[in-house]
């Protein structure tokens, strides 16, 4: 019996801009970080941030736990962590997910690989170029919006959580700890002066310790 091969989507790809009309509901700000939400092992995963410095996909191990995933499931990492004082981050290991960006019923899922990280953060996941990459996703800060293609061609809007950014910002001045990201090679000059870029745009990720929940719906958010 032949099978016939399913043609790929040929949907063309939209184009990405902000026009004003994506001010109306954004609230006075001065430089808020990038927050949002997706959705990921059934569960809606909020206080995620968007750092387009970052070359890694982070989640944080709180987060793993509250998820209920297993440890079985991660997969060896060769790179480290190192913390903003002489303490080294735990690298669990790192595995794929497959993650949801909705905007009311648009939506647009991907594999996404984490590196799951035992630190502290005011973050659930941190979301790099390598995500934003493969989503096609374009973010604007002034605009509090991130953009990206459906997989019929449509534009899906994801507003930024304003209230979520400045609570994880209060909650980051109540620590000294975080951790910044370091290739899994040997670091020339160029090298250390982008690890130290990273660790000055991800320090606002530290300081919030999660708790871990009870069993719940797959409904339920975190």
């Amino acid at each position: 019996m032949a099978v016939e091969a399913r043609e790929p989507d040929q949907s063309p790809e939209p184009d990405l801009y902000f026009t004003k009309a994506d001010l109306q509901d954004v609230i006075l700000h001065d430089n808020d970080l990038v927050v949002i939400l997706v959705v990921t092992v059934g569960r809606r995963v909020h206080r995620v941030l968007v750092d387009q410095g970052s070359s890694e996909d982070v989640m944080f191990w709180s987060t793993f736990n509250k998820l209920q995933l297993s440890p079985d499931q991660l997969r060896p990492y060769n790179g480290f962590l190192y913390g903003f004082t002489e303490n080294q981050a735990e690298v669990r290991g790192h595995m794929e997910l497959r993650t949801t960006f909705i905007d009311g019923a648009t939506s647009q899922t991907v594999n996404i690989r984490y590196l799951v990280v035992n630190a502290p953060s005011a973050y659930n996941i941190l979301l790099g170029r390598p995500a934003l990459n493969r989503i096609g996703a374009v973010a604007s800060t002034r605009h509090m919006k991130i953009k990206l293609p459906s997989l019929e061609g449509a534009v899906i809007t994801i507003k930024f959580d304003q209230k979520a950014t400045k609570k994880c910002y209060e909650n980051s001045l109540n620590t000294k700890r975080g951790v910044c990201l370091v290739p899994n090679h040997p670091q020339d000059g160029e090298g250390v002066a982008r690890a130290e870029m990273a660790r000055e745009r991800i320090q606002a990720c530290r300081g919030w310790k999660g708790r871990s929940g009870e069993r719940s719906s797959n409904s339920a958010s975190l």
